[in-house]
């Protein structure tokens, strides 16, 4: 008699699933559930063996003691969840969401994390999970003290939305930064600008864009920025957003005096580091000076004659926002708030993607009403290091643009320049119509490998599959271009030959005969070396520090700039391809071929004739900002002139003071910077950059890490693997940060 057949069953998490006859050997045993999904102290150990293994923070298990504390009857799937949104706002995602996490559990929470070698681990998050249904996990979130669906003072709050399987836990306080930003946002962009002066509108984009038989981005963008009170100008490097926000602000003061003569706009510029401030500031002052000013003033006056002639003014001083909202110590709040607006009427925010949503909605509460704001950025570049991916969420469908036809008819009018079909959407949402992605590159061009490269490996993985995109790097990287080299290390001696030397003869004609845009020569690509050569063959000779400052502070600006010349970025921090094992194997490596000197104590803890390093925290008493660089070197004691004395140089914005020397014993947040995680190279940019990727892949290996690394280059690049292979995994693997923001 044959058994009757069981049609269905249910998979791990708790869907009906189609199966097939099996004998009764081959039916698996059944997955008891882990005591830690019902037990508050399974729970807790099992929260104390992953904090011991550096599986997650102390504060995730302090949270999850707190809780339980305050509320002895809430389930332990509750509590669980909780710990793990906690630890998913360390990983920089906003919220826990249920349903990816059940799906694939160490993927999505990243579990074990990077250089976890798994010898005798706890239990993994997918042994943990293994027989938790969504159903469940979802109502044992709902407790009157701990969790709430909205407003409220519950520490928790629970998000379902387009369907029962999307639903997000939230820490309260990420929960409310979501709310402001969609709030300020949406307040914004139902507030276009005034148009009432099409005509000047349109004769000033006329004077600061030459005319163009095809689209000009950059016009539009202006065009588009102007008539809202939120922007985005988003677009990969050398498509010119500096250019563009710079001739925004002009066409912005232009119509303000027209308006208002006597009330020029009150714009701040401002960016999330102080490196990106500083080469935002640099950046500026250069676009200023080429301006078109003269010939705006003239059309003001055309159009009010009978006004006092008005000279337009762009502010070229560039702040990192904390100190535009005014950081308060020992405290998340700021100076300037809702309660305590900013005085301006436009604010620029360059290198958004950096910002995180806590910053965010920070800045945008602190702005006046009335006040513009416009964020530029790469939205395809890494997400900030904190909690939140905004300016990603946010251009999620600014490659398509989504136009309305009455948007493109504004645009038309306005530019004289009329948007391909393929930009236009009848069901365009307001937030597509702020947008303006810039989509010509006037760096990187067609004989570019770096631009072919960032082009190959920016492809979304939804428009072509994982092989395809593989094939197109991988054809840009056997090219032949010369500004790629391709290196894929065995030993240590390719890397140390390349970062002493910079391996000019890797490239086409070992680097010589290239020019740029403009047709100036670009110089051979360099490695660490060159910068120290600048040092010893610079140093000012027979003065004091004191009797000539200007000679040691020339004597800096020249090393730093010899610096700047080469970069190796690697993707980890810790480990023997991680900025700590190769900063000191770099270290080591300068000092036998007679650049360095100290022992290996110095060397690895120690200050040194030659150390870069990099700031890691803000220093508002040494006007050093996070992402700073300086450069140790050796000044003249004024007691004893045949002694050296320390002294770390910063360069600084200031014309007068172009130096700022700082005491090492004073500096104790900075890190030796012969390798830099990409990361901390966002904002920057480097003659020649060399990315070095490790040789196991690794969750934070994505396209977006890779696409950044490489677009730090400037004239050469050389992309290293120390493993075959790992290029290939990396491109088609995208950060995906978990937030409501899309």
């Amino acid at each position: 008699m044959s058994k009757p057949k069981d049609t269905h069953t249910f998979d791990l998490f708790g869907d009906a699933v189609e199966t097939q006859d099996a004998q009764p050997s081959m039916v698996p045993a059944p997955v008891s559930a882990h005591p830690a999904l019902s037990d508050t102290t399974e729970l807790l150990t099992l929260c104390e063996r992953w904090v011991a293994r550096g599986w997650l923070r102390d504060l995730d298990r302090a949270l999850v003691r707190f809780l339980a504390a305050e509320a002895p009857d809430a389930p332990a799937l509750l509590l669980l969840a909780a710990a793990l949104a906690s630890h998913q706002l360390g990983r920089g995602h906003v919220c826990l969401d249920l349903n990816a996490t059940l799906n694939a559990p160490d993927f999505a929470l990243s579990l074990p994390p990077e250089g976890d070698d798994l010898t005798d681990p706890p239990p993994l998050p997918s042994d943990v999970l293994a027989t938790l249904t969504l159903s469940e996990w979802q109502a044992a979130l709902h407790h009157p003290l701990l969790t709430s669906e909205g407003p409220g003072n519950t520490p928790l709050v629970i998000v379902t939305t387009h369907s029962a399987s999307d639903t997000r836990l939230y820490l309260r306080r990420y929960w409310q930064y979501e709310q402001t930003l969609h709030q300020q946002i949406a307040t914004r962009l139902e507030a276009m600008g005034d148009d009432s002066q099409p005509d000047l509108l349109s004769q000033a984009l006329n004077v600061l864009f030459k005319p163009s038989d095809s689209l000009d981005w950059q016009k539009t963008a202006c065009a588009l920025a102007a008539r809202s009170r939120f922007g985005i100008i988003t677009g990969g490097p050398g498509t010119g957003k500096t250019t563009t926000v710079v001739r925004l602000l002009a066409l912005l003061q232009t119509l303000q005096l027209a308006h208002s003569p006597s009330q020029p706009l009150r714009i701040r510029l401002a960016a999330p580091t102080g490196k990106a401030a500083a080469r935002l500031n640099e950046s500026i002052a250069g676009q200023v000076s080429s301006l078109p000013l003269a010939q705006l003033e003239t059309l003001l006056s055309e159009h009010s004659p009978s006004a006092a002639p008005s000279e337009i003014a762009i502010p070229t001083e560039v702040t990192t926002l904390h100190r535009l909202l005014g950081a308060r110590p020992d405290t998340r709040h700021f100076r300037h708030s809702a309660a305590n607006p900013l005085a301006l009427d436009v604010l620029v925010i360059d290198e958004a993607s950096m910002v995180d949503i806590e910053m965010m909605a920070a800045v945008l509460s602190a702005l006046p009403t009335n006040a513009q704001c416009v964020l530029l950025g790469d939205k395809d570049q890494l997400a900030s290091v904190e909690a939140g991916s905004v300016l990603g969420d946010l251009c999620r469908r600014a490659e398509a643009a989504h136009y309305t036809p009455e948007t493109a008819q504004w645009l038309e009018r306005a530019t004289g320049q009329p948007l391909p079909p393929e930009h236009l959407d009848a069901d365009g949402q307001p937030l597509d119509q702020a947008i303006t992605m810039l989509r010509v590159s006037h760096r990187f061009n067609e004989h570019s490998g770096i631009g072919q490269l960032a082009q190959a490996i920016n492809q979304p993985s939804h428009a072509q599959t994982d092989r395809k995109k593989q094939q197109a790097v991988n054809a840009v990287l056997r090219h032949g271009y010369p500004d790629l080299h391709h290196l894929t290390i065995a030993d240590d001696t390719a890397l140390d030959k390349l970062v002493i030397h910079g391996s000019a003869d890797k490239f086409l004609n070992d680097g010589a005969g290239r020019t740029n845009h403009k047709n100036e020569p670009i110089a051979p690509p360099t490695g660490y070396r060159h910068y120290l050569k600048v040092l010893n063959a610079q140093r000012p000779r027979g003065e004091s520090f004191e009797e000539n400052p200007a000679a040691y502070n020339a004597w800096a600006s020249e090393v730093l700039s010899a610096y700047s010349h080469f970069q190796l970025l690697c993707a980890l921090r810790k480990g023997p391809w991680g900025v700590e094992g190769l900063n000191l194997h770099i270290a080591k490596t300068l000092r036998s071929e007679k650049l360095l000197y100290g022992s290996d104590y110095t060397l690895e803890k120690g200050w040194y004739e030659g150390r870069p390093v990099l700031v890691t925290q803000n220093d508002y008493g040494l006007k050093l900002m996070n992402g700073d660089i300086g450069i140790t070197l050796a000044v003249p004691d004024p007691r004893n002139p045949q002694q050296k004395l320390l002294r770390v140089a910063f360069p600084t914005s200031d014309a007068d003071n172009p130096i700022r020397w700082v005491l090492p014993s004073r500096l104790h947040a900075v890190e030796t910077v012969f390798a830099m995680t990409v990361h901390k190279s966002q904002g920057s940019e480097f003659l020649h950059t060399a990315l070095l990727l490790p040789p196991t892949i690794n969750p934070i290996l994505t396209r977006e890490l890779v696409y950044t690394g490489i677009t730090r280059a400037r004239d050469w690049l050389t992309l290293i693997e120390a493993k075959r292979g790992v290029l290939n995994e990396a491109v088609t693997r995208e950060v995906m940060r978990v937030s409501g923001m899309g």
